[in-house]
Order: structure tokens, then C-alpha cells, then sequence
């Protein structure tokens, strides 16, 4: 289960990103999360995920 909070979840993304998961893709299957649910979640709070930093920014 991942946080509902956008605030925390995008602190929660991000660790498990750095710590765990080589890309956005991977971290959402392996946690059963919708990616395009997800990444809308967190563009609402004004957040994008770059690739190239492996991180929402």
C-alpha cells in the first residue's frame, strides 16, 4: 500500500526510486501501482518523472 498524501508519496516514490527500483516502470509493477495513476497524482502537486535522474523533480 502506498501513501495517499501527494506530499508523501512523492517522498515515499523518490526513496524507494534512489534505494530500490532502477526506474519508474519497475517500482510500479512491483507494487501493483497503476504508472499513469501515479505519475497524474503527482503532477497534480506539480511533480514530473525525469528518467535521466531516475526521480520525480
Amino acid at each position: 500500500m502506498i501513501p495517499q498524501d501527494p506530499v508523501i508519496l512523492l517522498s515515499f516514490v523518490n526513496t524507494r526510486l534512489r534505494d530500490e527500483y532502477p526506474s519508474l516502470d519497475e517500482l510500479c509493477a512491483s507494487l501493483g501501482e497503476d504508472r499513469a495513476a501515479l505519475e497524474d497524482k503527482l503532477a497534480a502537486i506539480g511533480y514530473e518523472y525525469d528518467p535521466a535522474v531516475n526521480q520525480f523533480r
